[in-house]
């Protein structure tokens, strides 16, 4: 007998599930889409020049649909808490390294965010902006103060490096492409 939702068609059988599991291993990989070696090369090579492992970029890339092509950093996931304070010598590097992608510094309180770009300046780093981290706000505010720190750039192709709770949340307000934490992106 047949309940509501029932498509009428054969009893699924309770042994010898080999064939359908078959089925849906052939159905899954032909979902999967099948790139060529040399897009794979180029978006591995991608990923080195912004300064991600090709997981973290292909996961991106494939949530969004887009190519990164900005990042945005909380003051607190490069450890600045002055503005006259030296980058660590591993996040200068890695930010050093990066080619291709536009940077903004979201700086929390007290830091200026005018001053921080100067001083970020002076050990040889380009940020593209600057601007004050949103506070607590409700959600539509945080995302207008999130939107306004992206110079521009939609938020789908924007990957924020943050260090906290609260800069996470910046993620859904400002529909990023993503989150990392600092940790891992200068691991």
């Amino acid at each position: 007998m047949s309940g509501i939702g029932h498509n009428l068609g054969p009893a699924l059988p309770t042994t010898g599930k080999g064939w359908q599991v078959h089925c849906w291993r052939k159905a899954r990989t032909d979902l999967l889409p099948q790139l060529p070696l040399e897009v794979i090369r180029l978006r591995v090579r991608r990923a080195k020049e912004i300064g991600l492992d090709y997981t973290s970029y292909a996961t991106v890339r494939a949530t969004t649909g887009h190519d990164i092509v900005a990042f945005l950093y909380s003051s607190n996931a490069l450890h600045l808490f002055r503005a006259d304070q030296a980058l660590a010598a591993d996040r200068a590097a890695k930010l050093a390294a990066q080619i291709g992608v536009q940077r903004q510094i979201a700086a929390q309180p007290p830091l200026d965010p005018a001053a921080t770009l100067v001083g970020l300046a002076g050990q040889g780093l380009r940020f593209d902006g600057a601007g004050r981290a949103p506070g607590l706000l409700t959600f539509p505010a945080l995302r207008e103060a999130v939107r306004g720190l992206l110079g521009g750039v939609p938020g789908d192709r924007v990957l924020l490096v943050g260090d906290t709770a609260v800069e996470r949340e910046w993620c859904a307000a400002g529909r990023l492409a993503g989150y990392m934490p600092a940790e891992r992106f200068f691991a």
